[in-house]
Order: C-alpha cells, then structure tokens, then sequence
C-alpha cells in the first residue's frame, strides 16, 4: 500500500529522522509514537504530499491515494454540516448526477437507434458501479457518521460556520471518513471527542477497509485500535509488531540492550584509545597502533539521545476531612428553560476517586462548578468538616495571567512559606533555568495545563476537583499526573476524555445522563461492562477475565451488592438479552428484505436491458418507475440496518 525508501528529512541541517525505509500492508492500523518534536506530523504531511523531504522517495500502490486530518486549524462555513459532508463524496455524487443524465436521455430517444442500446448498456454499467460504491446508501452512511461523531439531526441544517473549533475539527474528520482513502493519516483525531465519540471512532477504524496511520496521546484508543507501533526515535523508525501496552515493554527492554551495548561499546574503545596512547611512540609497536588506529575508525558509534527530562512531583499531605466529604440533595441547576441538573442526589465519601462521565453537553461541567461552590437554584450543597478545597477548572490554563512570567504566576499565588520553594516546583514540571521567565502567552497548550497544575501544589487540600487536567498533555505527562493523583491521600473528583486515565485512577464512575446521575462502584471496565460497552478487560493485553472487576467485584474495592440491587441487575440483563434477542431477530429480518429486494431489481435490470423493452413507452414507464422504488426501498433497508448494527 505504502512504501518508504531512504526517506529524510532536515531542518536547517538538523536532522529529524534520516534514511527511512518502511512499508505498510492494506488494511494495518499503526500508531505512529515518540516524544513532541521527533518528527510524527512531519512524517504524516510528507506521506500526505504537503511536505516534501529532504532526500529519499515515497511510493503507493496503484491507483492508492492518502489523506491527512491536522490536529487543528480547519474552520468551515457557508453550507449546511450535511451538505458540506455530502460534499466529500464528491466521485459518488458526479456519477448519480450523469445517471440521471443518462436517464433523461433513454427516456428521450428513440429505442431503435444503435446509440440507444450503447446508452443503455453505459447506464447498467454505472449503475452496477454506483452501487457497488455504496451509492444507494451514501445518505444513511453520512447519517451514521454524523451521529456517530456527536451530531444531533438538528445540527445537520445548520451552517458550518456556527459550529465551534472543536466540533470543527469533527466536521473535517467527517468528511475524511466519508472519503475513505486508501492511506487514512490522523494527527491526534480524539482531541476534541467525548468518550462516546472516541468509543464510536474506535469501533469505525477497527473496521475501516484502508490502512490507517494516527498519532494520539489516547494510550486506551491506540490499544483499541493498534497492532503496530511505529517509534520515531534517535532519527530512524522502529517497528514493533503488537499493541501499545506491550511496545512499552519491548521498548524498554531494547533501550536498556541499546545502553548496554554503548556501555561495552566504550570500554572497548577506552581500552583501545588507551593502548594508542601508551605505545604511539613506541617504534617496535608502530604497525600495532595503526592496526587499532584503523580499528577505531571502523567503529560504527552507537549514539543515545538525551534522556527525557523526568517530572516527578506529589500533592502536599491532604488535612483530615471527615468521612462524607460533599453532599447534594435535591440540587437542581438550570440555565433559562433548560434544566441540566435536575433534583440530583450525591455523596461523596473520603478517599474516593469520582470520575464523571457522559456525552458532550450532558452537564459534567455543570456539576463540577456546583460542587466548587457555584450557584443553583435549588436543594442543598452540603460541604463536610474540615474540607479544604482546590478546584481546576475545564479552562483553567485560559485564566492565568499572559503578561506574566511563569515564576511570577506561581508567586502571585503561593503563601509566604511557599516562596522558597517555587523555583522546585516549577522544576519538576520541565520549567527550569531560563523557561521559569517565560511569558505565560508564549508558552503551549501543554506548558500551560502544567503551570496550571503546579499552581495546586501551592496550597494543601483534601478535596481535587479537576475538569479534564488532561487536556493538551502528552502520554508521559498524564502518567506523571496519574502517578501523582494515585498517591494523593484525600478525595478526588475528575473528569476526563482520557478512558485510560479514567480507568487507572477510578474507584467510582458517576454517568450524567438526562439531567440526573447514576453511580458505577469500579473502574470504567466495569462501568463498561455495566453499560454493555464495547470495551472488555479480558481482550486487554497483560489483563486476564480473572482480574476483570466484574468478575470479582474485590478485587476494585467494591461493596457487597445488596440483594435488591442484585435482583434490580439480574431483571436489568433479562431485559437487555430480550432486546438483543430482538434486535438480531430484525437484523435478519432487514437482511432477508435486502436479498430479496436485491435480486428483485436484478431481475427488472435484466428484463429493462432486453431488447424491446422500451418499445412500449407505458411498460418503459412503469418500469423505470419501479426501479426508482425498488432502491428507494433497498436505500430505507440498508438504512435501518445500519442503525440496528451499530
């Protein structure tokens, strides 16, 4: 499908990776992975064709063609999202539109003419094509990944330019799906998604009929989707054949070779610069220190690159709270007419790490700003003894002080006793010599959310609540944090797109649905398998089906369900097999219609395509119109059969 020879690639003769020869299978799925600035964006616009490379050449196969979706940037306005999603299938719609060109044409001529029968066998021609492309069912494909991505029907007839950046960029990769190329290239393509949308994704690439290359900072989406692991490190590209779980494994296991080898490296080339040194003057051992001279300028020097810069930090000692930490009781929180938050009920007990989960615009937020103190309109917010709170907000890196410099954003904050020790914070989160006076409007998105959360090691508190912390961090970053949270003593509500993340740290799922909450006792597994999620521990690398929490409910720290809550799951699944039951019993149903339906219209093109038949203008009509509605009919049916699969 894809093929790299002696690529290479320089900026102002610094190189990013050089001589790279890699090829990749239809239909593989590789992670593209290493640390910011390696080079992954600049590889992906250069198979792209938007960037060229130094040296070396890429070739694809036949007729194969690649598309690339950036991290951000693409802003679309002046047609409706559905048009402008229609508008990707830019080859289906110029073939429907020259069949019902050739449709008015064998309507208007004369069936006797020789050209006549040319049209016609040209017209069955294309309409094999176009329905072998999907063309009958294009409508119900763009439905399908519009919702899928988060689009609610309503939005479908709103212009694009009403739509913010990130649903931007879930319109541009929209349209990319839709495409479907050969080479699919997507640069952090779970940015700006919910974990709905992320799950949806997951399910779509797993079977996308292309070959797919991404980077992504989702280590749960990459093990979902992932077979191949492609590292962009020390200049060249490594392969590694498995998920993203196991390629941390092997990763270590062949840096740690690496070093060994540079470790006996050296002290050969010690011992023999040693021995050159000694002897160089020495006439009866002139041939021997050639010999070594010529020697060591045949050693190939094995080169490691710096080690990462390591962060390492902790919260200070949380203060003892008492064992209910919040309370809310009959809270309602509405904006105008539209209630978000609707008579909920929460508690929140000491020690427990509270993930909150739900589609976009379901009211996480909402909660979040509830439970910091922000106002409703009804019930009550009932804060327990001795609680001392720190609250990082959604957009929290947007409200530090841009004029500022990094030491001086921390030092506007921190508490008399602190100030000794800001120069060491800002250190173990990768601010350290001359960064520490950076203007806080020159940094990244990345450095950002990192002085943002060094900004909460400032004060001890027992309480963190955290609206996606996450955001803009890379892989090691957010393992960093999640090692860092996992030691924090006191209570922890979070919310965050990162399933991993959630899955690591989570004691306890709350999902916000319909204005109210229901609570999962386990991790996102569990609250999966609740759910009857795709996701399953037991097909995760390295997790066995005994470790899975719904196996043993111990084994996450759950308490013992009580009867009523046992018999409520038991009718609860009943429920959910007589529906699956249900839904494949019309599966087939749909599926037999589809046949059916299918080999009706193959009969009628056979019969329309026989001599004579548009002798008659009244059977020509009939039989045309027949035709329109048997793929009306086959249009509805593929339609209805997607909803049900999905």
């Amino acid at each position: 499908m894809l093929q790299l020879i002696n690529l290479s690639k320089d900026f102002a003769g610094t190189p990013l990776f050089s001589n790279i020869s890699w090829h990749l299978k239809k239909g593989e799925r590789v992670a593209l992975v290493g640390e910011n600035g390696a080079g992954k964006s600049t590889l992906m616009k250069i198979i792209a064709g938007i960037n060229e490379p130094t040296s070396g050449e890429i070739q694809f196969a036949r007729g194969a063609r690649a598309a690339y979706l950036p991290q951000d940037g693409i802003v679309t306005s002046g047609r409706m999202l559905f048009h402008e999603a229609r508008a990707a299938l830019g080859e289906l719609l110029a073939m429907e539109e020259e069949l019902h060109r050739l449709g008015q044409e064998l309507e208007k001529l004369p069936h006797d003419l020789p050209e006549h029968d040319q049209l016609l066998h040209r017209y069955g021609e294309l309409q094999e094509q176009f329905r072998h492309r999907g063309g009958y069912t294009m409508e119900a494909e763009i439905g399908a990944v519009l919702k899928g991505l988060g689009f609610s029907q309503e939005d479908w007839h709103r212009d694009c330019g009403e739509f913010s950046g990130g649903w931007q960029m879930r319109i541009a990769l929209a349209r990319l799906l839709l495409q479907k190329p050969d080479v699919l290239l997507l640069d952090e393509p779970t940015n700006h998604l919910d974990i709905e949308a992320r799950n949806w994704l997951e399910e779509y690439l797993c079977n996308y009929p292309g070959s797919v290359i991404l980077v992504s900072h989702d280590r749960f989406f990459m093990d979902s989707v992932c077979s191949r692991i492609a590292e962009v490190w020390n200049h060249v590209l490594s392969d590694y054949h498995c998920s993203y779980s196991n390629y941390l494994v092997q990763r270590e296991e062949r840096v740690t070779a690496l070093r060994e080898a540079k470790r006996r490296q050296d002290e050969e080339v010690e011992k023999t610069e040693a021995f050159i040194s000694r002897f160089r003057y020495q006439a009866n051992k002139a041939s021997l220190v050639q010999s070594r001279i010529k020697q060591l300028e045949k050693v190939e020097r094995i080169v490691l690159p710096p080690e990462r810069k390591r962060i390492r930090f902790q919260f200070p000692e949380a203060p003892k709270s008492g064992k209910i930490v919040m309370e809310l009781k009959g809270l309602t929180r509405s904006f105008g007419a539209h209630t978000v938050l609707n008579r909920i009920d929460l508690t929140i007990e000491k020690g427990e790490r509270i993930a909150l989960v739900g589609h976009n615009g379901a009211g996480k937020s909402t909660l979040m700003t509830v439970l910091a103190g922000g106002e409703f309109q009804g019930g009550e917010r009932i804060a327990g003894h001795n609680v001392s709170m720190d609250y990082f907000a959604q957009d929290q890196a947007n409200v530090l002080d841009t004029g500022r410099s990094a030491y001086d954003e921390l030092y506007a904050d921190a508490p008399y006793a602190m100030v000794p020790k800001l120069r060491d914070i800002l250190g173990a989160f990768l601010f350290s010599g001359d960064d520490i006076h950076k203007k806080v409007g020159v940094l990244s998105g990345g450095e950002r959310n990192r002085l943002a959360l060094a900004k909460m090691l400032l004060r001890p508190s027992n309480l963190l609540l955290m609206d996606e912390p996450t955001n803009h961090l890379d892989l090691y970053s957010k393992e960093v944090l999640l090692d860092a949270l996992k030691g924090f003593e006191g209570t922890v509500v979070f919310v965050s797109h990162d399933r991993y993340f959630v899955n690591a740290l989570a004691t306890r799922i709350v999902e916000v649905e319909g204005g109210g909450l229901e609570s999962y006792f386990g991790d996102y597994e569990y609250y999966l398998e609740k759910k009857g999620g795709i996701a399953c521990v037991a097909s995760k690398p390295g997790v066995s089906a005994a470790s899975s929490p719904a196996a043993d409910s111990s084994s996450a720290g759950l308490p013992p369900l009580k009867k009523e809550e046992r018999l409520r799951d038991r009718e609860e699944e009943k429920r959910r097999k007589r529906e699956e039951q249900s839904r494949q019993k019309r599966i087939g149903e749909v599926e037999a219609q589809i046949a059916s339906t299918e080999k009706e219209l193959e009969r009628l093109e056979v019969e329309m395509n026989s001599p004579g038949f548009f002798d008659d203008p009244e059977r020509g009509q009939q039989g045309g119109e027949r035709h329109a509605q048997l793929n009306t009919k086959l249009e509805e049916l593929y339609g209805e059969w997607e909803e049900l699969s999905v």
